[in-house]
């Protein structure tokens, strides 16, 4: 198996309290994955607005201070746990700057928050943090939970990963990704299936019994075939093939094996695709707790060449 670990981890923040969660798993998987830790946080700036206008430069000015002091102080309580962190400030537009920045740190992963009772809208998901899944150059990790009580990282674990999957090309991407996050981290993996409920076609004629019995026996050999070749390479893993809409079941089974990771696969264009479509994944996000790892098709990362 040819892989590059995950070395170089990126957590985009504005240090609001939402996303002081996203703040603790970043610092709990880079302490898991032993991996470095950038923060950048950004002044958002609209192009064309002119910074040194009197208005304008007192407020970058009042945002720097501000900023370098959160960063400052994020930089210590890290390093308190044996973090290494590093810290940017970059000004303009949010998720354009984390792309920038993710393409200069040749980051293997993006971390950022995002707000669930807000329908995935705000400053997050809706806006940059889906921005961040279609564009970013490595997965991104989009956490939804408020502010755990306990200091950064403590009590959070990745040794149960959930990788509900449709087969697909970007959702074997997710596969793959989820499969160098457990090596690295001794972890589990659930690889899930979902059969959608039979429904009507184009020409009213509902799908038979015998094509689905048949639909059912390829996905079950395809797990199989995974299966095998994550138990070659160390990690133990489990079958679900379940009938049913995918954002419950998937939120059914994650809390039924007490998963702490999930990962789905994403093409970069069209969001989350298949059975795995945006709505899919921004509702396990608005009503889950647990962080979702979107992996984008047709590559995760330019460093990364897995063999599954």
């Amino acid at each position: 198996m040819n892989m590059t670990p995950i070395k170089r981890l990126l957590l985009a923040t504005d240090f609001s309290d939402w996303a002081r969660r996203a703040e603790e798993y970043a610092c709990a998987l880079a302490d898991s994955l032993r991996a470095n830790l950038t923060v950048l946080t950004v002044l958002e700036f609209p192009p064309g607005m002119d910074p040194n206008y009197a208005v304008n430069k007192q407020y970058l000015t009042d945002r720097m201070s501000k900023a370098s002091a959160q960063l400052a102080e994020f930089k210590h309580e890290a390093h308190a746990h044996g973090i290494a962190a590093t810290t940017r400030i970059a000004t303009g537009l949010p998720s354009d700057e984390v792309v920038t920045e993710a393409l200069a740190e040749d980051a293997d992963m993006v971390i950022v928050g995002t707000r669930g009772n807000s329908g995935l809208a705000h400053v997050l998901l809706g806006s940059t943090a889906e921005r961040l899944i279609r564009s970013a150059p490595c997965p991104v990790l989009a956490v939804h939970m408020p502010k755990a009580e306990g200091s950064v990282g403590q009590g959070m674990t990745f040794d149960r990963i959930l990788v509900p999957t449709d087969l697909s090309d970007c959702s074997l991407e997710a596969v793959h990704y989820a499969k160098i996050v457990a090596i690295q981290v001794k972890a589990s993996i659930e690889l899930l299936h979902i059969m959608e409920p039979a429904c009507y076609g184009i020409d009213f004629t509902i799908e038979s019994s015998a094509d689905r019995e048949q639909k059912r026996k390829a996905a079950t050999g395809r797990l199989e075939a995974l299966s095998s070749e994550l138990t070659a390479a160390g990690i133990a893993v489990k079958l679900s093939l379940l009938g049913g809409a995918p954002s419950d079941t998937i939120l059914e089974v994650a809390h039924r094996t007490s998963s702490n990771l999930i990962v789905m696969g994403t093409h970069g264009r069209r969001g989350l695709s298949h059975v795995l479509t945006g709505s899919v994944t921004e509702a396990v996000l608005r009503r889950g707790t647990l962080p979702v790892l979107a992996v984008r098709n047709p590559a995760f990362s330019r460093r990364m060449q897995v063999s599954v």
